[in-house]
């Protein structure tokens, strides 16, 4: 294994495994497999990349820590040759953490310096400007991400953000420098050697990335979005390390259903589109509290349905959910819901179902998990990309189940379909 991905939820270990999977033309990318969860047994010989799925991003800060160690190394042990720690490409953190303690955490085991910052993704319109990180044409604390009912961002300014999570100093690659290439990039980290613990990049598109990432052949650890990957399979790839490849696109048949469990502005606006042409089961938290609505009640209403995408879901405006957690507890609410929609994907496997849609980072990763254990813990396999940073995964050969793990905020508006079909049909 060339390359170690540590991300701190599921969604976002789809999004870098998609990247690394792809590469760019005309190389192509890596062999690259997504973990659920720190593999117990050791990688398949033949994978390039891989990437560990944690659910750390909203764990204490310790726990968020010592997992992440753990990840390391394991990938170490895989014979690793570069580390990303990947995160948001909102930089999702509260204000202790866990960006920066995680990172700095395995800056310290890898004696890493000059370590990057670049949460980065312009295909998602996400860019990184004077230090500011901004979504589309909006400050980060413009985006609606301010309202974020676990992480809400409420400061663009990635420097401030980070040196209030950590001890160490952090510096500023300005986009001036950045626009000038691979040379002037490289000789601003030298420049920069011994100065920053962490150094913030600007990037406004995606050749800002290939750039950066020519610039970190030799990086021990890289830190960002999805995006900051974009170039380093062409740094092993030319280097002979590694032979580019084109993305398997493996065809999976069966019944298929979407579970939603996102208030993002991109999943709410998914949900009306596809409640126009397809059933809906709106999940009301309360009844999910009384134990009212089960798993059971979720799988009865998928299964009685003829149409081939219906849709199940519990997302609702941040103030509602901002509600509910304030009458029932946070921690509850958030735990039943997971373990309501895991349940209800075990279920669904076990009925037969094949092809599932999951919106929303942390009811992906609690479904993520459970189908890992039921089928025994296979490595899941990168795909077609359905939407930029959103790919097929495979678990399985034999009778193989194909997952779409969305991040709240990404997709296009008719994507709960399109997944299902490019499951079914390829890209």
């Amino acid at each position: 294994m060339l390359i170690g991905v540590i991300a701190d939820d599921f969604t976002g270990a789809s999004d870098i495994a998609n990247t690394l999977a792809k590469g760019v033309a005309p190389e192509g990318g890596l062999r690259t497999a997504q973990y659920p969860g720190i593999p117990k047994n050791k990688a398949a010989a033949d994978i390039d990349a891989g990437v560990i799925s944690l659910k750390s991003r909203s764990a204490p800060v310790e726990v968020a820590v010592a997992d992440s160690l753990k990840a390391l190394a394991w990938l170490r042990d895989q014979g690793c040759r570069q580390i990303i720690f990947k995160y948001c490409s909102t930089f999702d953190s509260t204000r202790q953490g866990n960006i920066g303690p995680v990172a700095s955490a395995l800056a310290c085991k890898l004696n890493a310096r000059n370590v990057v910052i670049c949460p980065a993704f312009p295909a998602a319109g996400r860019s990184v400007y004077q230090g500011h990180l901004f979504v589309h044409d909006r400050l980060l604390n413009e985006s609606g991400m301010e309202n974020h009912p676990l992480t809400p961002m409420t400061d663009a300014d990635i420097r401030r953000v980070l040196a209030g999570q950590i001890e160490g100093a952090v510096g500023h690659l300005p986009y001036p420098q950045v626009a000038q290439g691979t040379p002037e990039i490289a000789r601003a980290f030298s420049e920069q050697a011994g100065a920053a613990d962490f150094i913030v990049v600007d990037a406004l598109q995606d050749r800002d990335l290939l750039a950066i990432g020519a610039a970190l052949a030799d990086a021990a650890l890289v830190t960002g979005g999805s995006g900051i990957a974009m170039g380093l399979p062409r740094n092993f790839i030319a280097s002979g390390q590694a032979n580019g490849r084109k993305v398997e696109d493996r065809a999976v048949s069966g019944p298929g259903a979407i579970l939603a469990g996102s208030c993002s502005g991109a999943t709410l606006g998914q949900i009306e589109h596809h409640k126009a042409n397809h059933p809906a089961f709106p999940i009301e938290v309360e009844a999910v509290m009384s134990g009212r609505v089960t798993a059971a009640t979720l799988v009865d209403f998928v299964t009685s349905q003829c149409d081939p995408a219906p849709l199940v879901y519990s997302s609702g405006s941040p103030q509602a959910v901002k509600g509910f957690q304030e009458k029932f507890g946070r921690e509850a609410v958030s735990d039943t819901l997971d373990t309501l929609f895991a349940d209800t994907a075990q279920a669904l496997l076990e009925a037969g179902y094949r092809r599932l849609v999951v919106a929303g980072g942390e009811t992906s990763g609690a479904v993520a998990q459970t189908l890992a254990v039921t089928l025994g813990h296979p490595p899941m396999m990168i795909g077609a990309e359905i939407d930029p940073g959103i790919p097929v995964l495979t678990l399985g050969k034999a009778d193989p189940v194909a997952l779409a793990l969305k991040s709240g905020n990404f997709g296009s508006a008719d994507f709960f379909e399109k997944a299902l079909r490019i499951m079914e049909c390829g890209a």
